[in-house]
This record gives structure tokens, C-alpha cells and sequence, in this order.
């Protein structure tokens, strides 16, 4: 019983993890084709991701030749943290 709830607790984790991974490459295209923002839609992404961004920023600096990696580190730890949940739990 603890087990099949256990494992359910991490799938769906692991889901919020992969879908989060997704909304920040779609944030991160749409910055290269300077979206209205007025939009709801943009917005809704500008609020998801800016703060996960600003955090961190006020770590590493992300600005590199003009071009920032903040998504990509972004990206880099939530797929670290998705290999060590599932190899910590299967």
C-alpha cells in the first residue's frame, strides 16, 4: 500500500517536472520572436518562468556574448533532479 502510493506521489512529480521543462522551452523560443505581451498566454509563461529565472540569476551570472542560459540551466538541473528521483525510488 505504501509503495503503490509512494510511487504514485513520484510519477506524478516526475510529470510536473517533464511539463515544467517543456513550459520553460516554450518561453525560451517565444523570446526570440518577441511575442505581444499582452497576451494571456504569454503572460501565464512569463509568470511560471520569471521567477524560477530571477532565482537563478541571483546565483550565477547567466548573460553570456548577450545571450542568457538561465533557461538552460534551468533545463540541465530539473533533468538532473528527474534522473536522481527515479533512481532513487525504481
Amino acid at each position: 500500500m505504501i509503495d503503490a502510493f509512494t510511487t504514485s506521489v513520484l510519477t506524478v512529480v516526475l510529470t510536473i517536472i517533464s511539463l515544467y521543462k517543456w513550459v520553460i522551452i516554450i518561453s525560451a523560443l517565444l523570446t526570440w520572436v518577441n511575442p505581444d505581451p499582452n497576451n494571456p498566454i504569454v503572460q501565464m509563461l512569463y509568470r511560471l518562468t520569471q521567477p524560477a529565472y530571477n532565482l537563478v540569476r541571483k546565483y550565477i551570472p547567466t548573460v553570456f556574448g548577450g545571450m542568457d542560459l538561465a533557461p538552460i540551466i534551468l533545463i540541465f538541473g530539473l533533468m538532473f533532479l528527474e534522473i536522481f528521483l527515479k533512481n532513487l525510488f525504481f
